[in-house]
């Protein structure tokens, strides 16, 4: 506890890293601002029975950060980004020349990337608030809309998420930590008093053993998140002997760390973008005047909401998900490139390609684990709302998760940041 508060003290005492944290804090108390600045035209108590009674808004709400559930201005959050995300690195696998610009041509090609990434968030951002708007409004939540008014805010709510956007991205350059998953955290945290006092007004004893089986599988969710995104497969790796002059260099044996979870929570944000689009599809087609349309959307939603289906195609996309987003993130061949370059090698492995096929099968042994483990705390609370019958143990359980891996990279961050300042 000593360490930790040392820590703190140093943090604070640093200019750059205080700088850092105030203006992390600062861009999340701006967006807390924004999202709760309402589009014209909301009937409030449609709105709250709306999203009482809706499953599938309350996790749109919380990739939002929140600002869903009073329909401000940032209503889609990260949402368009996020799906632009996905998109452009799918095509990274896709196309030859997407993945030479992302992998190959360095700083420049990483820029362009980011590039290509924003100008997609801009249609789909387009479209996404224009389903949104008709949406709501088939479910009386929005009224008296003209033509104009539907327009301007479709342009209303476009900027405010291609705004979020640009907040996240500053977090990312100037603040401390990934400012996509911050903006996720600080809208779960900011709905966190509100449901501790709904909780507090609905307590039921007759519920008590239901309430201490959700908090005890919240402590084990906590723990095993932290235990696996801490978790390391250490690779020993040796140093040749150099002689330069009359000193002798290397020669040194230390490791490799190799991270069990490489890809965080990330997958899990993924595999929920996926999973929601085809519901808000299906919301808003639902609602067209065509009868055989509206029967086909209608058949997509009720096959949405079988459980064993959702939870099996919500597992498999977050192992195919972890798969990906590690195959991305991680390339062997320039880890081994690298050691090569310093003159370090891994006992009993040639150097070269040999390595790289090495550090390689490891890794994928390593995301076999995690994307199992990732899996199953995903379906957890699928699990846990079939058995209860509260539909609030699916949403709190995947916030819980997003909250847990979020702080443990921030911890880790800072921690590092630190350690830097203090060498």
């Amino acid at each position: 506890m000593q360490t930790f508060f040392t820590k703190i003290r140093l943090i604070f005492e640093d200019t750059t890293l205080r700088g850092k944290v105030l203006f992390t804090l600062g861009i999340l108390i701006l967006f807390r601002i924004l999202a709760t600045i309402p589009i014209p035209g909301i009937d409030a108590r449609q709105l709250e029975n709306l999203f009482s009674n809706n499953q599938f808004l309350g996790l749109l709400n919380i990739f939002s950060g929140g600002g869903l559930a009073n329909l401000s201005i940032v209503m889609l959050g990260l949402g368009p980004y996020i799906t632009a995300s996905i998109i452009m690195q799918l095509m990274t696998v896709m196309s030859p020349k997407v993945k030479q610009l992302y992998h190959e041509e360095g700083d420049a090609g990483r820029r362009k990337f980011g590039q290509y990434t924003r100008t997609l968030t801009v249609p789909l951002a387009f479209i996404q608030s224009f389903g949104f708007l008709t949406l709501l409004s088939n479910q009386g939540v929005v009224q008296g809309l003209g033509t104009f008014d539907t327009v301007t805010n479709v342009i209303v709510i476009t900027a405010g998420s291609l705004l979020l956007m640009w907040l996240g991205e500053l977090i990312t350059e100037y603040g401390v930590g990934n400012g996509v998953s911050l903006l996720i955290f600080a809208g779960i945290i900011a709905a966190l008093p509100g449901a501790v006092g709904d909780l507090y007004q609905t307590f039921d004893t007759t519920q008590l053993p239901m309430y201490i089986g959700f908090a005890i599988a919240a402590f084990a969710v906590i723990l095993a998140v932290v235990i696996v995104t801490e978790a390391e497969r250490p690779v020993p790796i040796t140093y040749a002997k150099q002689v330069r002059g009359m000193k002798t260099y290397g020669g040194v044996s230390t490791y490799l760390p190799l991270r069990l979870n490489q890809a965080g929570v990330i997958p899990i944000i993924f595999a929920l973008s996926i999973l929601l689009f085809p519901q808000m599809i299906f919301n808003f087609l639902a609602g067209v005047n065509n009868l055989f349309i509206a029967n086909i959307a209608q058949q997509g939603l009720e096959l949405m909401e079988i459980g064993w289906l959702y939870a099996a195609f919500y597992f498999l996309l977050v192992i195919g998900f972890t798969y990906f987003y590690t195959a991305i993130t991680f390339d062997p061949d320039k880890i081994a490139t690298n050691l090569q370059k310093s003159g370090a090698f891994v006992p009993g492995i040639r150097p070269g390609q040999a390595t790289a096929q090495y550090v390689g099968s490891i890794v994928t042994r390593l995301t076999l684990v995690s994307a199992m483990f990732l899996g199953v705390v995903a379906v957890l609370p699928l699990a846990l709302q079939s058995a209860t019958g509260n539909p609030m143990f699916a949403i709190g359980g995947t916030a819980l998760l997003i909250v847990v891996s979020v702080v443990v990279d921030m911890v880790k961050r800072m921690d590092a940041q630190v350690s830097i300042r203090q060498y």
